[in-house]
């Protein structure tokens, strides 16, 4: 088999019948067709759909906006919870946004949950998209999210390119430029090798094959149902593809956190702004520590600045280390004592005194969670 040459580009139209033969055997037999692992993907009396049956969009819609930046196995058991408080799109429409995100919480990017709350409000009058073209007009929905949906639910063949799929193919061509520079390719690549009677089972056998047997360390190329037409297997050296982008270096900071309390015991909580990974949520006030800045001097000037208040910063609570994709944070937490000043949201949605016990009520960012069980356990003492 042709490696492909110095491109990693070749035209594999002759092929594709045989891919996709063998990829659907190898995928009867191992795939992830298990109701407990993706109940969305089966009928309503649990059997897995034939061809001529559609899903509904709106369970499926929801599993792939959780899956955009979370693994499958983390996002089961939020779509489950979801599923039962919020069963259909007229239930999401209707419901606040707090509830929302509480069922958001620990999800991450925050941001999808907003934007499905946006789209079911749009949406709710009518039925759910059919078309491509008008998935991709729901806020938070682009080619990837849409043709999943489509192909998932109605069968549809329209083709995919998630992050599983996208290094199945570069294996495939032993493709040397990295797939966010070669997207027009991949999604000829993809929808070349798309069955067209079974796009829904295709799919998700491809999506299967990178997550179980192509994967981003030491594929298992001996099971590989595609091993014969890899030519990243081929070249002997499978795990080189895709080829990566030079990484950047990660920044860190530091952030001061006040846990203020007045004399009633209250604590003060802030309302992020709806902007960002982690817009709409609820956090401790505070920001970043300037360098040579006392890390106590940090979180008396943050709250000076965002909520025009003094405060008297106490005791150290807890430090603890939170990586996102593009930055590192220590979070280094002071008990505080409020003075004088009346909290305004000068850098927030809103601001408010909760009882601590009432904090759970309230949607903040995962890292947030072992900040909330050492003020309870401080506060009961």
């Amino acid at each position: 088999m042709d490696p492909g040459g110095s491109s990693g580009h070749r035209d594999i139209s002759e092929i594709a019948p045989e891919l996709r033969r063998t990829l659907l055997a190898w995928w009867e037999v191992h795939g992830r067709k298990d109701i407990a692992i993706k109940p969305w993907m089966f009928t309503t009396d649990g059997r897995w759909p034939e061809p001529n049956e559609d899903l509904s969009p709106y369970g499926i819609w929801i599993a792939e906006v959780m899956l955009q930046q979370t693994q499958l196995r983390v996002m089961g058991p939020y779509w489950e919870q979801w599923m039962v408080v919020l069963s259909t799109m007229q239930h999401l429409a209707a419901a606040e946004e707090r509830q929302v995100l509480l069922l958001w919480q620990g999800l991450g990017y925050y941001s999808r949950a907003r934007r499905l709350h946006q789209a079911a409000r749009q949406l709710a009058a009518s039925p759910l998209p059919s078309s491509l073209e008008a998935w991709q007009a729901v806020p938070g929905i682009g080619r990837t999210t849409a043709g999943s949906i489509l192909s998932s639910a109605l069968n549809t063949p329209v083709p995919i390119l998630d992050g599983n799929v996208r290094r199945v193919l570069a294996r495939l061509h032993a493709c040397l430029e990295p797939p966010q520079r070669a997207q027009a390719s991949f999604w000829q690549w993809s929808e070349a090798l798309l069955d067209p009677l079974r796009p829904r089972d295709f799919n998700q056998a491809l999506m299967d094959l990178g997550a179980l047997v192509c994967t981003s360390r030491s594929p298992s190329c001996h099971v590989c149902p595609w091993q014969r037409s890899c030519a990243a297997y081929a070249s002997g050296e499978p795990s080189h593809f895709p080829v990566k982008d030079a990484s950047k270096p990660i920044p860190s900071q530091v952030i001061g956190v006040g846990v203020v309390l007045n004399e009633a015991g209250e604590v003060l909580i802030d309302q992020r702004l709806n902007e960002g990974l982690l817009g709409g949520l609820w956090e401790f006030p505070g920001g970043k520590q300037e360098p040579g800045e006392a890390i106590e001097a940090t979180i008396a000037r943050e709250l000076r600045e965002e909520l025009a208040i003094e405060v008297q910063v106490g005791e150290q609570l807890i430090a603890l280390d939170h990586a996102y994709s593009h930055k590192k944070l220590r979070f280094v937490v002071h008990l505080c004592r409020w003075i004088s000043g009346e909290p305004k949201p000068l850098a927030s949605q809103q601001v408010c005194w909760v009882e601590p016990s009432s904090l759970i009520d309230f949607p903040f960012p995962a890292a947030n969670a072992r900040i909330i069980a050492v003020i309870l356990e401080k506060l009961s003492h």
